[in-house]
């Protein structure tokens, strides 16, 4: 006899009792579903729950068959495409598509074109695979489940086989705060192996108000976010000051640099950032301020030949203690300001607005909407976009990020998404285009795209992106465990940032990892690309 019950069109969750009964004595139970006109079965042991088809980010080089990361209840989901795995042709998600979340040590998902029933079979009607070798790849399969009619055969998946295909042997994928050479929590920290570089070069923080550029080191950049669409107003405070908002549990003011030099107030936009700026505390107690740009350029690894004091003509008149260098790049065609955040703001008044603030001290929490997580715990990234997806890497192995050049010196004999080189500054630097990489479509060129500069086992490389939107900070205890794929895809991913307060999930990328060693022979000599 077979008994049957009916899946519910939402999808379902076993009941804490249902594991017990999954085989008693001579009889199974299996979760039935349909691929491309074929039933497929799976031991209702081993399903933790049928649910949707959710929203998936794509992974970079991943293996076909694996549809993308979904987030189920703060928890990253793998989910596979079950046609995908047995080489049936696609179909388009409908209403009656579902994922099979199924338990193989951490939750995988498996969709399907739909879920039929449950049924609980007698073990004689289970067959070996051995009559469909020759027509039918049975290397997934445990068995078949023969109707009672004997027309109809269900295919029995080997849940094991079945995810091994696409993610590696083991399970273990490396945390990326486990990985070699871990990554440093602090923008402060320097790569060993450019500390001799480092230490006659300064990197800045550029951005934009009114036209002219201006900078800050970014040692005192703790990070940059989004303007908050709520600012607590405090009276009697200086005109440039904006406010006060809520950052990670603490009360930040807000400064408009706009204000502050003078210049005409604007509209906010989608286009304004906030930077996080660190000021020396008393006893050790840091005290941030919030200074609002009207946009954010790039991140600078400038010569410390090119950074020149203020002029005294200026320093004399007064009023210009805020700016404490000024960078001649571009061959002196292009002129940026270093502040002094030091000099800029007068750290009393900074406490008294935040004492003023403090009755908003018990909404502080709520109003949080950037990065969560305890700043001690936290860890620097630069997140950029590739297809509307958001990867990071941590920004000590950002070496500078620059506008894409109109033109690229095309070199012959290397891989396909190698772009070219450019002239950075008297370094011939090759250029990699990040959408071919990672196999994704291809974009024409745009104001919005950036080059962003990596050391890879000592060797500057340059990645094109779609945009870079922030440097921000995540906690670590929101990084899941990257799937653990075979091959080199198993290394490029390293860990996943899963904000499920802002419905984001952020790749974090290995930059070690962005080349293969095939690739990186080619760039070796980079003088030699060019000649």
């Amino acid at each position: 006899m077979t008994y049957m019950t009916k899946i519910p069109a939402g999808g379902f969750t076993p009941a804490d009792d249902d594991a017990a009964i999954i085989e008693r004595g001579d009889l199974c139970q299996f979760v039935i579903f349909h691929s491309a006109g074929e039933m497929f079965a799976v031991p209702l042991a081993q399903v933790k729950e049928i649910i949707r088809v959710p929203d998936v980010v794509r992974m970079p080089l991943s293996p076909p068959a694996l549809m993308g990361l979904a987030n189920l209840r703060g928890t990253v989901l793998p989910v596979l495409d079950l046609r995908n795995l047995f080489g049936l042709p696609p179909v388009m998600i409908d209403d009656a598509s579902r994922v099979v979340v199924l338990d193989h040590g951490h939750p995988v998902g498996l969709m399907v074109d739909r879920v039929a029933n449950v049924v609980t079979v007698d073990r004689d009607r289970l067959e070996p695979v051995t009559q469909i070798r020759a027509t039918i790849d049975t290397e997934l399969l445990t068995g078949m489940i023969k109707e009672e009619d004997g027309r109809g055969i269900v295919m029995v998946l080997d849940v094991s086989k079945s995810i091994g295909r696409t993610f590696a042997a083991h399970d273990g994928a490396l945390r990326l705060s486990d990985a070699p050479g871990g990554v440093p929590a602090t923008a402060e920290a320097v790569d060993t192996a450019e500390a001799g570089d480092a230490a006659d070069e300064d990197q800045l923080v550029s951005f934009e108000v009114d036209g002219q550029e201006y900078a800050f080191p970014i040692g005192e950049v703790q990070e940059i976010v989004q303007l908050p669409s709520a600012i607590t107003q405090v009276p009697g405070t200086a005109g440039h000051v904006l406010g006060v908002t809520t950052l990670r549990n603490r009360l930040l003011p807000l400064v408009s640099l706009r204000t502050m030099f003078g210049l005409a107030a604007e509209r906010f936009t989608d286009a304004n950032k906030v930077v996080v700026v660190s000021l020396p505390g008393e006893q050790g107690d840091p005290l941030s301020v919030g200074v609002v740009m009207d946009k954010v350029k790039a991140v600078l690894r400038v010569d410390r030949a090119l950074v020149e004091a203020v002029p005294t003509a200026l320093a004399s008149q007064g009023g210009h203690g805020d700016i404490r260098a000024i960078c001649r790049l571009d061959e002196g065609r292009r002129l940026v300001s270093v502040l002094s955040a030091e000099g800029m703001f007068d750290i009393d008044e900074l406490r008294a607005i935040r004492g003023d603030a403090g009755t908003a001290q018990d909404d502080v929490a709520k109003g949080d909407e950037t990065m969560n997580g305890a700043a001690n715990e936290d860890a620097q990234y630069v997140i950029f976009r590739l297809m509307g997806e958001e990867y990071g890497v941590p920004v000590e192995a950002v070496q500078e990020i620059v506008r894409v050049p109109e033109q690229l010196t095309h070199v012959p004999g290397t891989a396909d998404f190698v772009e070219g080189v450019i002239n950075l500054r008297g370094t011939v630097l090759p250029v990699i285009d990040q959408r071919r990489r990672f196999g994704l479509e291809e974009a024409a060129r745009s104001d919005r795209q950036r080059i962003m500069v990596f050391t890879i086992h000592g060797q500057h490389v340059g990645f094109i992106v779609d945009s870079v939107s922030e440097v921000g900070r995540i906690a670590d205890g929101s990084i899941s465990t990257a799937p653990d794929l075979s091959g080199v895809r198993a290394k490029v991913v390293r860990g996943v940032a899963n904000l499920t307060a802002q419905n984001r999930m952020i790749q974090l990328l290995d930059v070690d990892c962005l080349i293969d060693p095939a690739t990186e022979a080619l760039l070796a000599s980079p003088d030699a690309l060019a000649a």
